[in-house]
This record gives C-alpha cells, sequence and structure tokens, in this order.
C-alpha cells in the first residue's frame, strides 16, 4: 500500500492515515538472508462482505488517479511484485485493519477490499494465497505489494521484488458485481464553527455553484460542519465541479464520501 502510501495526495479514508498511502520504496535486496518466522501455509479464502473503508470510487497519489473496481471476479494480471516489512509492521491498513509482516496478505491499488488472490512467482513456479487489505504499491509497473510471510514463500527476499501473476479467487455467486455510484460530491470544506461553513457556503452559490450543501456530523467527539456540492454523475463532471470550487475560492476540495 499503498489507500499506504495515498492517494491523494487527497486524504480520504484511512486510506490517507494507511500505510498503504505514503508511497512506499522499493525494499533494497538483502546482503544476506534474514531469518523469519515460517509461514504456517496459505491463508483460507472466505466469503466477506466489502470493507466500509479503503473502498472510496477513486482515489489519487502523486498526480495519478486509481478507480477500485466494482469487483474481483474474474481479474487476472500480470507484473511486478514488491513486499514490505519492519518499517510498516504495526501500522494501519487501507481497510483499518493492523498490519503484520507475518501474516499472509497484500496491498492492491484497485481491487476491492478485501479480496483472495493467488500470487505466482512466474520466475520459479511458486504461489500462495494472500488476503489484500491495503492500498498499494504505487511505483510504475508494480502490481502487488506483500507481507514478509507472503515475500519468504514464494522465496523473494533478498531480490525484494519479483515478476508474478495476481489472480482472484472470488467467486462469481459469492461476490455479485457493484456498480460505482452514479453521483459524486466534492467536499470544499470543513470547518469546527458552523458559521465559517455558511460563509464558504453562501460565497460558493454566490459563484454560481450548484448543488452547495452544509452537513454536520461527529468526528472523534466533535461537531464537524462539511461543505459539498453536486452531485456529478462521471468523473468528467466531477472533475470540472473541483475546478469550478477552485475558482470559487475552495482551497482543496476533494471527494465526499
Amino acid at each position: 500500500m499503498r489507500v499506504a502510501s495515498a492517494v491523494l495526495a487527497f486524504s480520504l479514508l484511512a486510506v490517507a492515515g494507511c500505510a498503504s498511502q505514503r508511497g512506499r520504496p522499493a525494499p533494497q535486496p538483502l546482503p544476506a538472508p534474514v531469518p523469519a518466522p515460517v509461514p504456517g501455509g496459505d491463508a483460507v479464502p472466505r466469503d466477506e462482505p466489502r470493507a466500509r473503508s479503503g473502498n472510496p470510487p477513486f482515489y489519487e497519489v502523486g498526480g495519478q488517479r486509481y478507480v477500485v473496481l466494482p469487483s474481483a471476479v474474474g481479474y487476472v494480471e500480470q507484473g511486478i511484485a514488491s513486499w514490505y516489512g519492519p518499517d510498516f509492521h504495526g501500522g494501519r491498513t487501507a481497510t483499518g485493519e493492523t498490519y503484520d509482516m507475518n501474516s499472509m496478505t497484500g496491498a492492491h491499488p484497485t481491487l476491492p477490499l478485501p479480496a483472495w488472490v493467488r500470487v505466482t512467482n512466474l520466475e520459479n513456479g511458486r504461489s500462495v494465497i494472500v488476503r489484500l487489505n491495503d492500498r498499494g504499491p504505487f511505483s510504475k509497473n508494480r502490481v502487488i505489494d506483500l507481507s514478509r510471510a507472503a515475500a519468504e514463500r514464494l522465496d523473494m527476499i533478498r531480490a525484494g521484488t519479483a515478476r508474478v501473476e495476481v489472480r482472484s479467487l472470488a467467486r462469481e455467486d459469492a461476490a455479485p458485481a457493484m456498480a460505482q455510484p452514479a453521483e459524486y460530491f466534492a467536499q470544499a470544506g470543513a470547518f469546527s464553527d458552523r458559521e465559517n461553513a455558511e460563509v464558504l457556503a453562501g460565497r460558493l452559490r454566490a459563484a454560481g455553484v450548484r448543488g452547495v450543501s452544509v452537513s454536520e456530523t461527529v468526528v472523534d467527539g466533535r461537531k464537524i460542519f462539511r461543505v459539498r456540492a453536486g452531485p456529478a454523475t462521471s468523473l468528467a463532471e466531477f472533475d470540472a465541479l473541483v475546478e469550478r470550487l477552485r475558482l470559487a475560492g475552495a482551497s482543496t476540495p476533494r471527494l465526499a464520501l
């Protein structure tokens, strides 16, 4: 990861606070084998609901937009795998879980989370089943980031990377396609004081921005007043709405979740 590494410079959800959104550097090859726990075997796939965090319609990292897929059914890709270990151990993943480098897990930029995949090292034929619960990697040509335990099973620890195939294990009857939302709203600002929120909302309405509203929510026990606009019915319309908000004085408009 990674929603690691995340996205967005766009601080979405827990993708923003997770290890996945920091844009993790590639692991450096190790000069000698490093002792590690021996994995106890493949993870066992099971049907799971889509995580409440880590699955925004889209997010951005390093200026690139990543659109989260509606389903993992039938997904197959080949590319370079990397792994992440001690520096991220104990941190938060995109789904809000704790990253354990000794568990059979991984990170993927676009598959819905959690997802179960079989990863095969095309250089030696070894394969392993992992559960994806994080976002990343965001380096060019990288298709998956693996836990240390999974990388150990694939014999890619010393090299740091390996060419792999990633194959989804989602069943069609257990993972029906989920359509992306038909409407996107943009958040123009968030305030602890309603008056400040109303001032921004009034300025946006005066500038001709449609669908401006102020909503109240509670975050960590504090009232927050969010100013949002929309809806937009496509990503192109959303981008145009964000640009209108910027021109009207909203400094950092983003996707409203």
